[in-house]
């Protein structure tokens, strides 16, 4: 399987480094299957530490080890994900038990339900009722060495 992870540099040999903001699957390494997806991330971190250039780092999966993982899949965007997503962006790092986790991305469109539902605004129904309808990209968070292992760097590739 095919991964991509956005940055402003080359990614030769994926790090974990301690979470220096609040994501959706908690403190990792993130890819998508999506290379549209890596592309605008990729062209946002660039702006955004205003160095380097736009790179998308391209990785193969050995998905026939992930048996070996312990892993966290959400299938869609439902009630246990929002919970998960609100738990993590809140510093609660539910992440302690999983190796990968595994489901939709909150993007720019998600992000403002998200935050009306931990603001009280919306009920967990509510929320969820908002998100199912968005046509939701996936990403994939490796928590741990022990994934991360099981990806090979395929390229790096500069996108303008």
């Amino acid at each position: 399987m095919n991964l991509y992870h956005g940055s402003n540099v080359e990614v030769k040999q994926p790090e974990l480094f301690p979470n220096l903001r609040a994501l959706d699957f908690g403190a990792g390494f993130y890819l998508t299957s999506n290379i549209n997806q890596a592309i605008r991330w990729a062209k946002v971190v660039t702006k955004r530490r205003q160095s380097g250039q736009a790179i998308v780092n391209s990785y193969q999966l050995n998905q026939s080890l992930l048996t070996s993982l312990n892993v966290l899949h959400f299938e869609t965007a439902n009630d246990e994900w929002l919970d998960f997503v609100v738990a993590n962006r809140k510093g609660l790092n539910l992440t302690t038990n999983y190796d990968l986790v595994m489901g939709p991305v909150a993007n720019d469109a998600t992000l403002p339900v998200i935050d009306d539902y931990m603001d009280g605004r919306y009920t967990k129904q509510e929320a969820v009722a908002r998100l199912l309808p968005q046509n939701l990209t996936d990403q994939y968070a490796f928590l741990t060495q022990k994934a991360l292992d099981l990806l090979t760097f395929e390229e790096a590739k500069i996108y303008e």
